[in-house]
């Protein structure tokens, strides 16, 4: 039999499975209204230059952890859908920056609004101070080791 310790360690890598799996159908559902004829990865191009603005397609492909060749196709593939426009680095005239185009910009809002009522819906009944404590303690584990990462790459 285990130790009080390691049953407590196992009960919170279930909830942080339970969390991830919820995160994960969360995410598709997102990605669908984001735009129901592309891949989720998609999704998660668009919410990062939502987040942090026009950027090259490999600076997107990296902070997001997708092979760069996937992710030029795919950008191809949301240009020729009317979410993406490309244009010249103006620091580097043989490269382009990739940004959202209006329509673009607003896709990823309604998805993300999906996603925050969904977030919302969960929480609805929390006191201003469980939140606040939750909010604090994911914060504290999140950060744990990562104090040299970044939000993206740089370049």
């Amino acid at each position: 039999m285990s130790d009080p310790r390691e049953r407590r360690e196992r009960a919170l890598g279930d909830q942080l499975n339970a969390l991830l799996s919820a995160s994960r159908v969360l995410t598709e559902r997102s990605a669908a209204a984001f735009h129901p004829d592309l891949q989720p990865a998609a999704f998660h191009l668009a919410r990062w230059i939502y987040a942090y603005g026009s950027a090259k397609p490999s600076v997107v492909a990296e902070a997001v952890g997708m092979d760069r060749s996937a992710a030029s196709s795919l950008l191809k593939t949301m240009r020729e859908r009317g979410l993406v426009d490309s244009t010249p680095d103006q620091a580097d005239r043989r490269a382009v920056v990739v940004d959202l185009t209006p329509a673009g910009r607003e896709r990823v809002r309604r998805a993300l609004d999906l996603r925050g009522s969904s977030l919302r819906d969960r929480i609805a009944q929390w006191s201003d101070e469980e939140l606040d404590a939750f909010t604090a303690m994911l914060r504290a584990f999140n950060s744990a080791g990562e104090s040299t990462r970044r939000p993206w790459p740089a370049e």
